[in-house]
């Protein structure tokens, strides 16, 4: 896992999908400090606290899109998996679940 991302960072990760200002699972992962696995996996454990507009699953030309036109997306180019995005509360609710000190910190503010 790379360095902890700073706050006046963010705003260069964050995406507009489908009307929404959203992060990519792997971008949540590493704020939260955490494995893009984990994200996922809370995610599908908690089918309840996700329920629609809390996390958004990429369709595959959406994914393709980004890899074309932002080179920062290489990584997800021969991924089978389609990369989840969260809008705002997504992101609350994935830091109310995860265990990370960094996914905590996020539910103080």
């Amino acid at each position: 896992m790379s360095d902890i991302v700073k706050f006046e960072d963010l705003h260069d990760r964050i995406l507009e999908l489908r009307d929404e200002k959203v992060l990519l699972d792997a971008d949540v992962a590493q704020i939260y400090v955490v494995e893009t696995r984990d994200i996922n996996k809370a995610v599908s454990n908690n089918p309840d606290k996700f329920p629609a507009g809390y996390v958004i699953e990429l369709s595959k030309a959406e994914k393709n899109e980004l890899v074309e036109n932002f080179h920062r997306f290489n990584r997800l180019k021969h991924s089978t998996v389609n990369p989840k995005a969260f809008p705002e509360k997504g992101l609350y609710m994935l830091a109310t679940i995860l265990k990370s000190p960094q996914a905590v910190q996020a539910t103080w503010r």
